[in-house]
């Protein structure tokens, strides 16, 4: 079960499809963006709109005659309460939130950009709570390392296969992984694993890590459950999972009854204080219903608990904690 928790929690290639207006997708070519903080621009030495990463790979369309600027398009997913409508020609939606979100390569995955408010936007699909947005511009070619030749698309060029051979890289010895830089163990992985970098910043690499696990070892959560989302996520993030439910493993302390000091929960209603979601060190609070608290019964302190739960509060008043409500939990063995 641990190989698939490692493996669960590794990120994983961060993708921006770019579309040339005249052009198929098969027929561009892909790029990496190779510069820290690379701008997105409305037009060839334009007005900038919105940085991109370092490491996020895409695709691109036409160029300049003088080969200093890419044409590209931002393809991505954004939460639905934070874009409404707007009057402007050719777009449909602009983003609402201040003072800006983030455009997201899956529903609830990686960061591709952080979107101001006021940004315009075309919509491509709405799933409900997500909407897959598009937007065209350009970007300096600079910025770009190429990963396809622009006459053969598919096959790499020799610097290409450089780069990609160069971001190959293995431990030199059996290696912790963190889910964020100085954030919370995921786990370990062995010395000479292959490995390939995505991205850098300061004494850190972002990794992607490729392997097979037994399927017997691996657990689908049920739908509309978000697995794999950090409490350090919640609280830098709080709008963007408020109402969202959450599969977390927590370690049950005491409990106890709301009052003044937790203005998140309802006045006397009862609550679990309860640390984690392990391995992180951080607390939860577990707002538990009526109908839930028989299950209090077998709980003892330092009972580990298997909790689904609906984020009420991204970050307490006071404290800064997360508050949930319980929606199912499981008993697990006491460490």
């Amino acid at each position: 079960m641990q190989s698939s928790q490692v493996l669960s929690a590794l990120p994983v290639v961060v993708c921006v499809a770019l579309l040339a207006p005249s052009n198929s997708l098969r027929a561009q070519v892909r790029y990496r963006v190779t510069s820290e903080d690379a701008w997105f621009c409305q037009a060839a030495e334009g007005k900038r709109l919105t940085r991109l990463a370092q490491g996020v790979e895409l695709l691109g369309g036409d160029a300049t005659a003088d080969g200093d600027w890419q044409a590209v398009t931002l393809d991505g997913w954004i939460y639905g309460p934070s874009v409404g409508p707007t009057p402007r020609p050719g777009f449909d939606l602009a983003v609402t939130r201040a003072p800006e979100e983030n455009l997201r390569a899956t529903p609830s995955g990686g960061v591709i950009a952080k979107l101001p408010q006021g940004f315009v936007l075309s919509l491509v699909a709405d799933s409900g709570k997500w909407i897959h947005v598009r937007r065209s511009g350009w970007m300096p070619r600079a910025s770009l390392a190429p990963l396809t030749p622009g006459g053969s698309p598919g096959v790499p060029d020799s610097s290409a296969v450089a780069q990609d051979t160069s971001s190959r890289l293995q431990p030199a010895r059996r290696t912790m992984v963190y889910r964020a830089p100085d954030g919370p163990l995921a786990g370990t992985i062995a010395q000479s694993t292959p490995l390939r970098v995505l991205s850098r910043s300061g004494e850190w690499a972002r990794v992607e890590l490729q392997g097979w696990v037994k399927a017997e070892d691996l657990e689908t959560a049920p739908a509309g459950v978000l697995v794999g989302v950090s409490a350090a996520e919640v609280r830098a993030d709080p709008q963007r999972y408020l109402g969202q439910t959450l599969r977390w493993t927590l370690q049950f302390l005491s409990q106890a009854q709301a009052d003044e000091l937790r203005p998140e929960m309802p006045a006397g209603a009862t609550y679990l204080l309860t640390r984690g979601p392990l391995p992180e060190r951080g607390f939860v609070y577990v707002v538990v219903p009526d109908s839930k608290k028989a299950l209090l019964e077998r709980l003892a302190p330092l009972t580990v608990i298997a909790v689904t739960a609906t984020v009420r509060a991204g970050r307490s008043k006071y404290l800064g904690n997360p508050v949930v409500d319980l929606v199912a939990l499981e008993v697990g063995p006491t460490p």
